[in-house]
């Protein structure tokens, strides 16, 4: 196996090394396939992770151009998750979401199209970064003030 392939794979998705090895043998060496294969695992594990309480996390506040101001409490299983860029990066990311898609609910978040990438659902950007940390995520409540609204 092509440890650079390796290494490109990992870069790109942050997955560890047995599994972008794993992949990448799945996939014979296909770079797009080896994604695929990992966000599918990555899917995997967020279902055996579903059930486990959540209990540490952040609340992420977010203002655009002070006009719409969001909060969104986001939990975790642990603090040393809470601290990671990874699940900091994404309690940014919804609070942008939800700045710019107005979701009336929780389940309404999850099922949105990811701004940033229309192939993914909300849902299924949050259960990549479970399969990535390890750790049931979960949004537990939101708040969108807009001026004038």
């Amino acid at each position: 196996m092509d440890l650079n392939l390796i290494k490109k794979l990992r870069e790109q998705t942050g997955a560890g090394i047995a599994d972008c090895k794993e992949a990448l043998k799945e996939s014979n060496g296909d770079m797009s396939k080896a994604k695929q294969w990992l966000k599918e695992k990555g899917f995997d594990r967020a279902k055996s992770k579903s059930g486990r309480e959540v209990k540490a996390g952040l609340v992420e506040v977010y203002s655009h151009s002070g006009k719409v101001g969001v909060l969104v409490e986001l939990l975790c299983e642990t603090d040393f998750v809470a601290k990671t860029d990874d699940f900091k990066n994404l309690a940014h990311e919804l609070v942008l979401q939800i700045a710019s898609m107005k979701p009336s609910s929780v389940e309404d978040l999850l099922s949105q199209e990811y701004i940033r990438d229309n192939s993914l659902t909300v849902d299924q950007l949050i259960k990549g970064v479970i399969g990535k940390l390890g750790e049931n995520i979960q949004v537990g409540r939101f708040e969108r003030i807009a001026l004038g609204e």
